[in-house]
């Protein structure tokens, strides 16, 4: 019984060291990056999660009309953009 009980407890421990560690971080950023991609305005150098590197040229709520070096206009969804940078690369 008492076995029982200790066992119980070290997997319950287990359980919160596992949410801690990897559970709550990885919903934070997942929270980061839904913010960044809402906040996405027109004329922000951006890189995809592809490594292209653009400026957003036009935006709608779930699309992206990226702009690249030679002129290019392509088409993306909201969710292929990893991160704004503050630089243009």
């Amino acid at each position: 019984m008492a076995g029982s009980a200790g066992s119980l407890i070290m997997l319950a421990l287990m359980f919160v060291l596992f949410y801690f560690l990897l559970i709550r971080p990885q919903q934070k950023r997942q929270k980061q990056v839904k913010q960044m991609q809402s906040d996405l305005q027109k004329g922000d150098h951006i890189i995809t999660i592809g490594g292209m590197h653009a400026t957003i040229h036009a935006l709608d709520e779930n699309t992206l009309i990226l702009q690249v070096e030679d002129g290019t206009k392509l088409t993306y969804d909201r969710s292929a953009i990893r991160e704004v940078v503050t630089q243009k690369a």
